[in-house]
């Protein structure tokens, strides 16, 4: 099983050693919710600068078969809660700004509790990023996104953004909307489940990567080549100010 450590962001193969799992059918007779019981799984990193847990627990649906309950491999899964660490969110660099990890941080410690909140706040950081990283401010996050459609169409729209990738926002725009405004009938529930919440996270830290750390990467290699350059003019100067001084032989 492939695995990334949420601490330091390590991939790699999880092995028996560093896995466990548990999992138990509670013996309580006639339960509203049904029969139930409790998965728990165990990750160690084996990275040994960080060696950290990951803990999470599910509460799954129990099945009965030859006079007793038992917990199937595909279980339907009822509620499940990541403790250790509590939230799955990435560590960011300073320079993303400070709001938009705020918003990303509080969506991942929100994504399982409350999933239509995390998609708001998944919404809230994207258009963040829109008039931070893009330069679009608009009263609505619609026009901000049509705005820099055109900012694409024009072949004017900053490095590392894509067709795709505002297709993507379109569509997180949308979803967010159901916690962001209500809808007209009121009676109408749209649900958003913690496997959506979490797509859309997928999607910030994927655009994190695109546009944020990308930028940052080519300003620090652009940075090292200017650098080089200015050592070595810096060099030719001393060579030249010290043949000058030389006394003619």
């Amino acid at each position: 099983m492939y695995w990334e450590c949420p601490y330091c962001g390590q991939g790699q193969t999880v092995t028996s050693p560093n896995f466990s799992q548990i999992q138990m059918h509670f013996e309580i007779e006639k339960p509203e919710s049904g029969e139930v019981g409790l998965r728990g799984q165990a990750i160690r990193c084996a990275n040994p600068e960080c060696n950290r847990l990951e803990i999470r627990a599910e509460i799954v649906r129990a099945a009965f078969s030859s006079g007793h309950y038992y917990i199937p491999t595909n279980a339907k899964i009822l509620h499940r809660s990541r403790l250790l660490p509590p939230s799955f969110a990435k560590v960011l660099p300073d320079f993303i700004p400070a709001v938009l990890r705020d918003d990303y941080e509080e969506a991942c410690k929100i994504c399982d509790l409350s999933p239509k909140a995390s998609a708001t706040l998944a919404r809230r950081c994207l258009q963040g990023m829109i008039r931070d990283f893009c330069g679009i401010s608009k009263n609505r996050l619609i026009d901000e996104v049509n705005a820099l459609r055109k900012l694409l169409a024009d072949d004017n729209a900053p490095r590392g953004v894509s067709e795709e990738s505002v297709e993507a926002i379109d569509a997180v725009r949308d979803i967010g909307n159901i916690g962001a405004h209500m809808e007209k009938d009121i009676s109408v529930i749209i649900e958003v489940d913690a496997d959506e919440a979490r797509t859309l996270i997928e999607l910030i830290e994927l655009l994190f990567e695109e546009w944020y750390i990308a930028r940052e990467k080519r300003r620090m290699r652009l940075s090292k080549v200017v650098a080089i350059k200015e050592a070595k003019d810096s060099t030719k100067l001393i060579a030249k100010e010290a043949s000058n001084e030389r006394p003619n032989e």
